[in-house]
């Protein structure tokens, strides 16, 4: 984590174990929370065997288990197993995907709504986003004091109010149907932080009990030709 710039270090919390990345709870300004591990094992050898046949592959347990793997191989597919139990034994639902790209938002050009676009997640109940990135370019974080809502940029907020034809009092929710009110951009000078490859992340999410802000990330643009191998829930 040393390249964390020194302007986000009050946003982040570094454990050194599963349990406490689950089990220590966001407040104050720490809505990141990092579990640090060096990782051994191929993992790129894992990615080179799996058969991808569109822009995401989930790839399911038997997936993994079929593959003939060299003894580095072999000993990343067991971090990624234990992982996968690990999170699974916590109720949470990992998805381990192989990604070549997510699908862009063309919908409105001038607010894409995808995943490349910084971001917060949001829910109707009490949870966490968790991730790992294994193999390939890896998301980014982006402390809030750094971030501006896009909504409230006024020539953004001006070109959203002619897609909507209602009531002046429906504008927020109609800002909230469509997501935009999730969306954010980075302030002059801004330094996101790039989440290494490897360490499992637990980002806050915006939901009604949440005592503190939401998490603002954005996934990657992939590197031409290759994957990511990421576990998400």
């Amino acid at each position: 984590m040393s390249d964390v710039p020194a302007s986000a270090m009050n946003q982040t919390k570094i454990v050194t174990s599963f349990q406490a990345l689950v089990s220590t709870p966001f407040e104050g300004a720490i809505n990141a929370i990092g579990w640090t591990r060096s990782l051994d094992g191929d993992y790129a050898e894992i990615v080179a065997k799996l058969k991808a046949h569109d822009n995401i592959m989930l790839v399911e347990e038997p997936d993994l288990l079929q593959l003939e793997l060299s003894d580095a191989g072999h000993l990343a597919r067991q971090t990624i197993l234990s992982d996968l139990h690990l999170l699974k034994a916590h109720g949470a639902a990992p998805s381990l995907n192989l990604i070549k790209q997510y699908e862009a938002d063309d919908s409105f050009p001038f607010f894409p709504t995808d995943v490349y676009s910084f971001h917060v997640d949001r829910a109707p109940i009490p949870t966490d986003t968790i991730l790992c990135t294994y193999y390939g370019a890896t998301s980014e974080i982006l402390p809030k004091a750094q971030a501006e809502q896009k909504i409230l940029v006024p020539e953004i907020r001006a070109e959203l109010k002619k897609l909507y034809d209602g009531p002046e009092d429906g504008f927020d929710a109609f800002l909230s149907e469509h997501f935009f009110d999730l969306h954010y951009r980075p302030k002059p000078g801004a330094e996101p932080i790039r989440l290494e490859a490897g360490h499992m992340w637990r980002l806050a999410v915006d939901h009604p009990e949440s005592k503190v802000i939401p998490c603002v990330h954005r996934a990657p643009k992939e590197k031409p030709g290759e994957y990511r191998l990421l576990m998400i829930c």
